[in-house]
């Protein structure tokens, strides 16, 4: 069997007992089949032979989605998600060798949470991302509503007052549904809506950039409870340099996706990694990215804990603010 797609097989079923063995598999083929990695990387002056374990594999700044094309192996670089930016900022772009890869894995890992996607009606308020064509986070929430069995599941654009007919006719029916919305989305519309769905799954994705003045996680989210009538708001956490996804299902707390895996470092020296309980930067192995870099120092202040759940308590100073799901408190 050729050997990338033997990787490909072995992320889809990957696992907490083979995941090590994997990721060491990946960065190895990765050190050989990506330019930009592989020079990271003996810039550091480290010996592959040496790497033995996850927390010794160097992870790439994530900035160098934003200067370089990230490939790993030949193939004609034609899909490229991109990330939400102002007028004049560099955004970072993510080339894809298969969208069906991310498409699916996307929607395993929601399976594992959740329960299967056809069984939901999947409405999604996304303005901002639905109005550019190159979004993995609209990708994903597309496919999610082709899954659907529902033929009331689908993107709502400058129609709140569809979308508040549409959610009481799902109360109406008892209908297992979930709003999975951009934060400044959600806010304009409890502002003009309110309903009270305690049922309804409220999962908020990130995105406040320049459209509100910035508010804390917990008052968002105490905003959003009032105005859906919900004991949780749900999160996702995911950016356009990723292909897995990590959800909460309430209070900031975060479960990776099987094909990802959180560590720390020490933001005074990077290069120091541990899997111990400690705030520091957030360093991500997410499995899917095989065709790209699948080793990502992120911007990301958090911790992460010994059961493999994580918080997000920031930015890293002097760093960009993010159209994902960084909202702190």
């Amino acid at each position: 069997m050729d050997f990338v797609k033997s990787l490909y097989e072995r992320v889809f079923s990957v696992d907490e007992s083979s995941f090590e063995a994997l990721a060491l598999d990946v960065f190895r083929y990765q050190h050989q089949n990506n330019p930009v990695y592989r020079d990271f990387v003996n810039h550091l002056g480290v010996a592959i032979e040496s790497v033995s374990k996850m927390e010794q594999i160097p992870f790439l700044p994530i900035e160098f989605f934003k200067t370089h094309i990230i490939k790993s192996g030949d193939w004609g670089a034609n899909l490229c998600y991109e990330s939400s930016g102002t007028t004049g900022q560099i955004t970072s772009k993510h080339w894809v060798r298969d969208e069906d890869f991310y498409l699916k894995i996307a929607e395993q890992i929601f399976t594992n949470v959740y329960g299967e996607v056809k069984d939901y009606t999947v409405l999604a308020l996304l303005p901002s991302y639905l109005e550019r064509s190159n979004s993995s986070l609209v990708a994903m929430t597309n496919r999610f509503i082709q899954v659907s069995e529902d033929s009331s599941s689908g993107f709502f654009l400058n129609n709140a007052k569809q979308l508040y007919n549409t959610l009481l006719q799902c109360k109406k029916e008892e209908k297992k549904t979930i709003l999975l919305g951009v934060t400044f989305g959600l806010l304009d519309f409890v502002y003009e809506f309110q309903i009270d769905f305690p049922e309804l799954i409220v999962m908020e994705t990130g995105g406040m950039k320049g459209r509100r003045e910035e508010l804390v996680r917990e008052e968002v989210h105490e905003i959003l409870k009032r105005g859906f009538g919900v004991k949780n708001i749900h999160s996702e956490y995911g950016m356009t340099e990723l292909l897995s996804q990590g959800y909460s299902q309430g209070n900031g707390i975060f479960r990776c996706g099987y094909t990802m895996k959180l560590f720390t470092r020490d933001i005074n020296d990077p290069l120091t990694v541990t899997n111990q309980v400690r705030s520091g930067g957030i360093n991500i192995i997410d499995l899917a990215n095989v065709h790209s870099c699948a080793f990502i120092e992120t911007k990301d202040l958090g911790k992460v804990y010994s059961d493999g759940t994580f918080e997000v308590l920031g930015r890293i100073d002097n760093s960009d603010v993010r159209g994902c799901n960084l909202m702190v408190g």
